[in-house]
């Protein structure tokens, strides 16, 4: 197993999506001082992943040119830069600073995807992609447990100063590794903005991954609605303190990562990514279910075992997904097709989080929202079973 080439990845995954997640978190505590209602935190989330979808699209060039590990470095610079714009709280800075963080986050997954698919045996690629992947629930655990912890201490401006200093500090300790994963890059391999949509044109041009692309599109909408919103949700409606919730959102990313390597290692064995989705989607649509019909009456313990099963499926689906990208994907394109699903990926995160937002605001309800979002992923479920037996038969 590629443990260096893991352990970095993961780190460098953890800490983006750390700063990816820090607005959601900190969202009730800033809310007063910025002058905006919690619920617009989804207007800053579909920002960061807008900006992120079009640097994903680009980063192919800049791989090639640079290496994955300097555009990895990159992009923890600009994710430190775009949390300390965020900290001061103005539309302005808060615009921006989504932005950069967007740009920051969108190239990660394509350069440790390209980085991991070299050193990784093929019977391993779900078991490998997953553990990384596990970086993303990671950080948020990190942000659920952390972050309520430095809004006390130093305040919400703080606890983002925090985040700003982490993604800097990692960037200059990968350094000294930069020769060792960099060593395929081309100096003169050129940056061309005409190429930006290539990607998009190969993902098009492969039926199986764009079956995939699309359906990471509805996907990706439940796990950011959910961690997106639940701090929000259970300290708006269920009247749970900031600490608490931050609790219960560390319990909820860290079964996102046992999920992740539990379904990984169910894609190896059972040979079939499509299935796994397929069990995955259904999961989703149960919980999702769940958390609409909760009441201020569940006792606190049952909360928390739903929020944790909505957490190990919603947040479990992405390395099975991105494994089985880079198994379809021509020998050398892993980070390209990777950088073209995620477009898609991405789409879903942009539209998502805002129209959730909206539903609650006109409902006045986290019920219909969440409600409706349990439909959707059980017709997708459907989608892709049907998909899979058409597949099989065929």
């Amino acid at each position: 197993m590629p443990l260096l080439a893991l352990s970095i990845t993961l780190v460098i995954q953890a800490l983006t999506s750390l700063a990816v997640l820090t607005a959601p978190i900190l969202a009730p505590a800033a809310s007063p001082d910025i002058g905006l209602p919690a619920t617009q935190v989804g207007t800053f989330v579909a920002l960061v992943y807008g900006a992120s979808m079009v640097a994903s699209l680009s980063s192919g060039d800049f791989v090639a040119r640079y290496g994955a590990l300097r555009v990895s470095q990159a992009c923890l610079l600009l994710c430190a830069a775009g949390m300390l714009l965020a900290s001061h709280g103005a539309p302005v800075s808060l615009v921006v600073g989504a932005l950069l963080t967007g740009m920051g986050y969108g190239p990660i997954t394509p350069s440790s995807s390209h980085i991991l698919v070299r050193r990784t045996p093929a019977q391993l690629m779900g078991l490998v992609f997953s553990l990384k992947q596990t970086g993303v629930p990671l950080g948020g655990a990190l942000a659920g447990i952390f972050l309520p912890l430095f809004v006390v201490w130093w305040g919400w401006q703080g606890a983002t100063w925090a985040v700003a200093m982490a993604c800097l500090l990692c960037a200059l300790a990968i350094q000294p590794y930069r020769r060792h994963f960099d060593e395929d890059r081309n100096r003169r391999s050129p940056i061309r903005p005409s190429s930006v949509l290539n990607p998009l044109k190969a993902v098009m041009a492969s039926p199986a991954i764009r079956r995939l692309a699309f359906c990471t599109s509805f996907f990706s909408v439940m796990q950011l609605c959910l961690t997106t919103y639940l701090v929000t949700y259970l300290t708006t409606v269920h009247h749970l303190s900031l600490t608490t919730a931050g609790l219960i959102m560390f319990a909820v990313q860290a079964a996102g990562v046992a999920g992740r390597l539990l379904w990984g290692a169910a894609a190896d064995r059972w040979g079939s990514s499509i299935g796994v989705l397929t069990v995955l989607a259904l999961a989703m649509g149960l919980c999702s279910m769940l958390v609409a019909i909760m009441s201020v009456s569940w006792p606190i313990w049952l909360v928390t075992v739903v929020c944790v099963a909505f957490g190990a499926t919603a947040i479990g689906w992405n390395g099975v997904y991105l494994a089985e990208v880079a198994r379809l994907a021509p020998e050398g394109q892993a980070g390209f097709m990777t950088g073209g699903t995620l477009f898609f990926t991405y789409l879903g995160v942009v539209l998502g989080p805002p129209i959730f937002g909206t539903i609650v605001e006109v409902t006045g309800s986290f019920a219909v929202g969440y409600g409706l979002l349990a439909a959707v992923i059980t017709t997708v479920a459907a989608v892709l079973a049907y998909s899979s037996r058409h597949v099989a038969q065929g």
